[in-house]
C-alpha cells in the first residue's frame, strides 16, 4: 500500500533499514497531520537510502516548515509511541479514509483477496501494509533533505502533492557520513561541473533530453570513444553503421512495436510506410548479418556501433546526461553457435573488466531473468540463463540474482559501475537472445551442410555515451586523468615579455603529443594558475623571465603541488608515458621528486 522497495527479509540489514524508514515516514506523516489537519495523504514508502511521503496540503511547503516537523518528530519519537496494526474489512477501510479520495482510490484497486491493514501511532492511522518497527523510539536518528511537486502516482493528469523527502539510520555516525556524501556528491554534480568546465549543454529549443556536446566535452567524448573502438578492433569486432530510422515493419518482426511501443517515438509517414526512429541498433545488425551466407568457419561474428538511438522519456525524469531522450549506445552483437556462446560471453566480461579498469570503477554483477513480457518459451530461457552463469563462474564472478528484470528477448547480465562515492551508476549489459534469430530466421550453414541457427549476444561496453561521460565527470569530480582531459597542459608566462617564449613551449608540446593552450589573457600570474585549477587542467607550466633564459618551465599539477623547474623534454619524459599508459595518477611510479 505505500512500500515503494521491496523489503528482503532474506538481509537482515536491508530488511531492519527498510523498516525502520518506513516507520519513520509515518512519524513525519503524524508531524504533518498536527500541523495541517485537513492535510490528505497519497503514500508514504522506504526507498533506497531514506522515504518520502505524498501530502495535500493548503500550502505550499517551506524549508521552514521542515524545521518544525523534524522538531515534532523528535517529540513524537521520545513518547515511544507504538506502532498498532490492525486488519479491516474493505467497508470498515472505506470508511475510516472516505474523505481521503488518495486512499479510496487506493482500497478500491485492491483484489478481492487483499488482506487490508492499517497502522496506527499516536493519532496517526494508516492505510499501510507494514512493516513497521515496534514503537517510534527504535527510529534512528533522521534528516528531512528536500520538498518536491510529484504527480499522484506519477501520471501527469493527476493532482500534484507536495512530497517530503528524508533519511534515517541506525546511528548518527552512519547519518552524518551519508549527508556528507550526498554533500560531496552535490559538488560533483556533472550538471554544474558541466556549466563550470563547458562540456555540454541542453537547449529548450532544441528540446529536453537532447544533449549539446560542447568542444571540451567533445574532446572527451571522442578520447572514449576511440579507446573502447582500439579495444574492440583488437578483440575481433567489426565496426558498422546503421540509419537513425527504420519502416515498422522491421520492428514488427523484432518485437519492439509489440513489447516496447510505448518507448518509442511517433511514427513518420514516408510514401504511405510509417517509419521510426531507432530505439535499438539490433535489427539493424541483424539485416547487415542476413545480407550474405556465412559459414561456421566464419563464426564468430562480431559487429559493434556507436549507434545514436532514442527513447521517450517523461519530462519529468530527464536529469542532465544521464537521463535523455536522444543517446549514442556503444552497442555490439554477436552472433555464434550455441558452443561458443560462453566463451564468448568471457570474451565480454574480460572487455568489462578492462574498461573497469582503466577507468578506475569497481563493478556489480546483476543477473536478469525472465520478465513478465517476454517472447520464447521456458527452455530457451533456462538455456540461455544457465549459459550466463557459467560465464560468471569462469571468471570467478559474485552476482545478484535480479528477478524478472531480463530483456523481453532474453536474460541478462547487468553490470553497475561503483564510482569514487561508493554510488552505483549503470553499465554494461550482456544479454543472451536465442529469440530474435528465430524471428528473424538467422542461420549459418554448420559443418554437416544444413542450415542451424545462430546465437546471438546483445552486448553494451560503456552503455549510454552521454550518462558513461556525466557518471566520469562526477567520478572524477570534473578532473580527468591526463589522458582524458580536453586540455592537459597550460603554459602560463608570468608578464608579456614571456609570451613568445610561451608560445614555443605550447608548439614543443603540440608536437609532443599533448593538448596544450597558452594564456595570454590579462591579470596576474596567480589569478591564471587559480583558473587553470578551477578548469582541472593537470599540468600548469608557468614561464617567466628565468625560464625563458634557461629553456625551462616551473611545473605545476592543478591539486597545487609545486614540482620545480625542469626542461621541455624533462617534462614531456614525464608526462608522455602517463598519457600513453591511461594512468589515473598524473606522474608515473618513480618520477623524481615524486612523494611516496
Amino acid at each position: 500500500m505505500d512500500i515503494d522497495v521491496a523489503i528482503d527479509s532474506g538481509n537482515d540489514r536491508e530488511y531492519e533499514l527498510a523498516r525502520m524508514r518506513h516507520s519513520a515516514a509515518h512519524l513525519m506523516a503524524e508531524a504533518v497531520q498536527e500541523m495541517f489537519p485537513k492535510a490528505k495523504f497519497g503514500i508514504g514508502p522506504a526507498i533506497a537510502n531514506g522515504f518520502y511521503y505524498d501530502f495535500e496540503l493548503p500550502r505550499p511547503l517551506t524549508p521552514d516548515d521542515l524545521i518544525q516537523i523534524e522538531q515534532r518528530m523528535r517529540t513524537h519519537r521520545k513518547k515511544n509511541e507504538s506502532f498498532v496494526r490492525t486488519e479491516r474489512s474493505r467497508e470498515e477501510a472505506l470508511a475510516l479514509f472516505g474523505d481521503n479520495p488518495y486512499k479510496v482510490e487506493l482500497i478500491e484497486g485492491f483484489p478481492d483477496d487483499e488482506t487490508i491493514t492499517t497502522y496506527q501511532q499516536g493519532s496517526f492511522l494508516d492505510l499501510c501494509r507494514g512493516p513497521h518497527v515496534a514503537s517510534t523510539r527504535e527510529i534512528g536518528p533522521f534528516k528531512l533533505q528536500s520538498i518536491a511537486g510529484a504527480y499522484w502516482r506519477g501520471d501527469e493528469k493527476r493532482p500534484m502533492l507536495q512530497r517530503i523527502y528524508g533519511t534515517a539510520w541506525p546511528t548518527q555516525q552512519e547519518l552524518d557520513d551519508y549527508l556528507n556524501m550526498l554533500e560531496e556528491a552535490r559538488k560533483r554534480d556533472h550538471r554544474r561541473l558541466g556549466r563550470e568546465l563547458d562540456l555540454f549543454s541542453v537547449s529548450e529549443d532544441i528540446g529536453p533530453g537532447l544533449i549539446l556536446w560542447h568542444p571540451k566535452g567533445a574532446m572527451i567524448r571522442y578520447l572514449v570513444e576511440q579507446f573502447e573502438n582500439e579495444a574492440q578492433l583488437d578483440q575481433g569486432y567489426n565496426l558498422v553503421y546503421t540509419p537513425h530510422i527504420a519502416s515498422e515493419k522491421i520492428y514488427r518482426t523484432s518485437g519492439h512495436l509489440e513489447t516496447y511501443g510505448e518507448n518509442m517515438y511517433s511514427p513518420m509517414s514516408i510514401e504511405e510506410v510509417d517509419y521510426y526512429l531507432k530505439p535499438m541498433n539490433c535489427p539493424g545488425h541483424i539485416m547487415i548479418f542476413k545480407n550474405q551466407v556465412h559459414s561456421y568457419r566464419e563464426l564468430p561474428v562480431r559487429y559493434a556501433e556507436l549507434g545514436t538511438v532514442y527513447r521517450y522519456e517523461r519530462s519529468g525524469t530527464l536529469h542532465g546526461m544521464l537521463r535523455v531522450r536522444g543517446f549514442t549506445q556503444d552497442d555490439a552483437h554477436i552472433f555464434c553457435t550455441h558452443e561458443q556462446v560462453v566463451d564468448e560471453l568471457v570474451g565480454v566480461i574480460d572487455l568489462v573488466q578492462e574498461v573497469a579498469d582503466v577507468f578506475g570503477y569497481r563493478f556489480e554483477a546483476y543477473l536478469g531473468t525472465r520478465p513478465e513480457k517476454a517472447i520464447g518459451d521456458d527452455a530457451t530461457w533456462e538455456r540461455a540463463e544457465n549459459a550466463l552463469k557459467r560465464a560468471l563462474e569462469i571468471r570467478n564472478l559474485a552476482y545478484t540474482l535480479d528477478q524478472g528484470e531480463g530483456a523481453f528477448y532474453g536474460p541478462k547480465i547487468d553490470v553497475k559501475w561503483v564510482d569514487a562515492l561508493g554510488r552505483a551508476w549503470t553499465g554494461p549489459t550482456i544479454q543472451l537472445d536465442f529469440n530474435l534469430p528465430e524471428r528473424f530466421d538467422v542461420n549459418y550453414i554448420a559443418e554437416d551442410g544444413e542450415r542451424h541457427r545462430v546465437a546471438m549476444i546483445h552486448r553494451t561496453l560503456l552503455g549510454s555515451m552521454e550518462r558513461f561521460i556525466g557518471g566520469l565527470v562526477e567520478h572524477y569530480a570534473g578532473a580527468f586523468p591526463a589522458w582524458l582531459a580536453p586540455v592537459q597542459v597550460t603554459v602560463i608566462p608570468i608578464t608579456d615579455d614571456q609570451v613568445e617564449f610561451a608560445q614555443a613551449v605550447g608548439d614543443r608540446l603540440k608536437d609532443g603529443g599533448l593538448r596544450a593552450n597558452v594564456d595570454t589573457s590579462g591579470g596576474r600570474m596567480q589569478a591564471k594558475i587559480r583558473n587553470a585549477q578551477l578548469q582541472k587542467i593537470p599540468y600548469m607550466l608557468v614561464v617567466g623571465k628565468r625560464e625563458a633564459e634557461a629553456n625551462s618551465v616551473a611545473v605545476r599539477l592543478r591539486d597545487g603541488e609545486d614540482l620545480g623547474a625542469m626542461s621541455i623534454d624533462q617534462f614531456l619524459d614525464m608526462v608522455q608515458p602517463v598519457v600513453e599508459s591511461k594512468s589515473l595518477d598524473l606522474r608515473m611510479p618513480g618520477d623524481p621528486g615524486r612523494s611516496t
